[in-house]
């Protein structure tokens, strides 16, 4: 084969392998309980590692992402992964393929990738030039305590700071169009969420829920691991931007926003004479820098001048939150 060929092909390659689910959604399961989720769930996920080129020895990264009844596509990112050697705008190439007896084989023209026990293998003719590991990662602020001075909105023992606030499995809170009974201005904010597996569901239909920033802008919650990354998938903030790389990791995993936001100033006349601003990190990465909020986003409160409070949108999907709180400024 030519070497050549397979480093670009592969240096474009990142796997995402998408699989079923349990409890009723718009497109099929929503999974909450890993060890419910089918044979599928262990394939989805990250992986990195080293393959052998005519140019020496180059890391990729590789996310599989389950579309239903063993049913995966693979993409491919040269350099790393998401916010760790890859960027937007990088190279990426998809691969279509199917699990059997607990393994993905995906064919290319010049290569053979086989994903099982926590790896992929790159082979050519049945010699394997590298090896991907699978890889869990986690925001470096996931499960941080709240500061001195901090307001704790929910830790996991109530939800009676949240209007319509209710718990979920006894200790998380659910996404149930609840709005934090503090009203908030310039403030920053610490929230952890989880989004369910749901293979065989598709784009808005798949772990959708919001988190509005003083109820007017919104922060999506949604499955977007793989995605493009676009204003209305995780990350993006509706209608306003999308993110500067997606960080959405695979359902399932507990991810982190941490968002340093400034409200919209207004006169005496209640005009407004300043756009709000937010810096946003998903996951430890900064996926908006200093962001200027233009106008409000639909679905909740429209803009003003009084500070309003933290809304979590209510999307039909079994969304949940913990470990929330805020230092205002």
């Amino acid at each position: 084969m030519s070497f050549q060929y397979f480093s670009r092909s592969l240096g474009l390659l990142v796997f995402i392998v998408s699989f079923t689910g349990v409890a009723a959604g718009a497109g099929g399961e929503a999974f909450t309980d890993p060890a419910k989720a089918g044979p599928d769930f262990g394939l989805q996920g990250e992986y990195k590692g080293s393959v052998e080129t005519p140019d020496g020895v180059k890391v990729y990264g590789a996310q599989v992402i389950a579309l239903g009844d063993g049913k995966f596509k693979v993409f491919g990112l040269e350099g790393g992964l998401p916010g760790d050697g890859w960027s937007r705008g990088d190279g990426l190439v998809t691969v279509e393929a199917k699990s059997a007896d607990g393994k993905i084989a995906a064919e290319m023209e010049r290569a053979n990738l086989v994903i099982g026990n926590g790896k992929v293998s790159v082979l050519v003719n049945d010699q394997e030039l590298g090896t991907l590991k699978k890889v869990e990662r986690k925001g470096d602020t996931l499960g941080k305590k709240p500061p001195k001075g901090a307001v704790v909105l929910f830790d996991g023992t109530s939800a009676e700071n949240f209007d319509d606030g209710k718990l979920v499995e006894g200790k998380w809170l659910g996404a149930t169009n609840c709005a934090s009974k503090k009203k908030l201005g310039d403030h920053q904010l610490h929230i952890e969420f989880r989004t369910p597996f749901m293979p065989k569901s598709k784009g808005q239909g798949r772990g959708n829920s919001g988190v509005y920033m003083q109820s007017r802008y919104e922060l999506q919650v949604l499955d977007s691991f793989g995605l493009e990354g676009k204003n209305n998938e995780c990350g993006g903030i509706y209608s306003i931007s999308e993110p500067i790389v997606n960080m959405c990791l695979p359902p399932l995993a507990w991810q982190t926003y941490d968002i340093d936001f400034t409200a919209a100033r207004y006169d005496t006349d209640g005009k407004k004479t300043k756009n709000g601003r937010a810096t946003i990190k998903h996951n430890g990465f900064v996926i908006h820098d200093d962001l200027e909020l233009t106008h409000g986003t639909p679905g909740r409160h429209g803009e003003g001048p009084e500070p309003d409070s933290l809304f979590l949108q209510n999307h039909g999907n079994p969304v949940v939150f913990r470990n929330i709180w805020i230092v205002e400024k």
